[in-house]
């Protein structure tokens, strides 16, 4: 079988769906669609067949994005796959939208609502209206959540008997293993991983620490990820302050995490948060967003903390009551965690569930 997938970024696929990628490649050929970058290498070794297909990640405009969908049609007509995969929202609906026109089975991965979903409005109802066409001939819909399936059966998107709940794209237990608790306790380090904007709760985040450390708290953030949005002069100013690290994009976040005491993501929406199964599967204690997408990697009060959206006291109190624990208590919460990445989260459990919905 000649196997299509479609993306907006490779450092995303690389990461998250190299496992699914990479059983799919012992009894199918598999192609990528989507822009050349630093990842799109490994793909081609792993066996995978590179199309440059360059695309604009942010901003919805049906006229200017037009263009991406003739790409697609014209994509489809060269490769001519049996079936092909969508991960994101643009080629989640410009790629639907060439499938369906062509009769070429497709399967779609709604990795999280997005920022139209979030602000609303005329946006929200444009995305709608136009996942509605988009996915009305899809083979199946998979989905992160619960809370984001929900959407898509109550706004008529998309009828349920043809949709499907993953863990996420799961976690590698092995890649990331449980590694030993930070034996000094001087200062208690938070980490937060992502990217740097406000729909990820950076507001909140460098509110509550910056109170943190003026009620006197031993403590410190370090901020890993590259600026979606203009932040830098801020976190400059809080790096100054003394109480902020920013290192910027890594490509390897085992470090980080490994000398963290408490992993923080206070997002406003999310797929599921990969960061927050990596953190978990490392033996770290989780402090996240009480919404769909964050919540399920976080077992309240024995794995982590859960915290109100876009809510900097309540953050504040949840790493105030973090900072409190005893190590004994944070590395026990970390165990925990790591117990229930391996029970529910595993990446081998997502990727057989995966194939098991594609009929592969």
């Amino acid at each position: 079988m000649k196997v299509l997938i479609l993306a907006n970024n490779d450092i995303g696929l690389y990461q998250f769906r190299k496992d699914i990628i990479e059983a799919l490649l012992k009894n199918n050929e598999v192609s990528i669609a989507l822009p050349y970058g630093e990842r799109v290498e490994d793909l081609k070794e792993m066996g995978c067949h590179f199309i440059d297909t360059p695309l604009e990640r942010r901003g919805m405009n049906p006229f200017k994005d037009i263009s991406l969908y003739h790409l697609y049609k014209k994509i489809l007509r060269e490769s001519n796959p049996d079936l092909v995969i969508t991960y994101t929202i643009k080629p989640n609906i410009y790629g639907g939208f060439a499938c369906k026109n062509m009769g070429i089975p497709y399967a779609v991965n709604i990795t999280g609502l997005g920022t139209a979903f979030e602000k609303g409005g005329m946006l929200k109802n444009l995305v709608v209206q136009l996942y509605k066409r988009a996915l009305k001939k899809a083979k199946i819909v998979f989905f992160e959540n619960v809370g984001n399936c929900n959407v898509f059966t109550e706004l008529g998107i998309i009828p349920k008997e043809k949709t499907k709940i993953l863990n996420g794209a799961g976690v590698d237990t092995n890649k990331f293993s449980l590694v030993d608790y930070p034996k000094d306790s001087e200062k208690l380090r938070f980490l937060f991983v992502g990217r740097v904007m406000a729909e990820k709760g950076i507001d909140e985040l460098l509110t509550a620490t910056e109170r943190l450390v003026k009620d006197g708290y031993a403590c410190e953030l370090s901020v890993v990820g590259w600026c979606e949005e203009a932040y830098e002069t801020r976190l400059q100013e809080c790096q100054k302050a003394g109480w902020l690290k920013f290192h910027g994009f890594q490509k390897d976040v085992r470090p980080f995490i490994a000398d963290c005491h408490c992993f923080v993501l206070p997002s406003w929406h999310e797929g599921m948060a990969n960061t927050n199964l990596e953190s978990a599967s490392s033996g770290r204690p989780v402090i996240t967003t009480n919404i769909h997408g964050c919540l399920e990697s976080v077992e309240d009060g024995v794995t982590g903390l859960l915290v109100e959206k876009q809510n900097a006291e309540s953050l504040y109190n949840a790493m105030k009551a973090m900072c409190d624990k005893s190590s004994e208590e944070r590395v026990e919460m970390g165990r925990a965690g790591r117990k229930r990445m391996l029970e529910i989260f595993d990446k081998k459990m997502v990727v057989k569930e995966t194939l098991k919905g594609l009929g592969v």
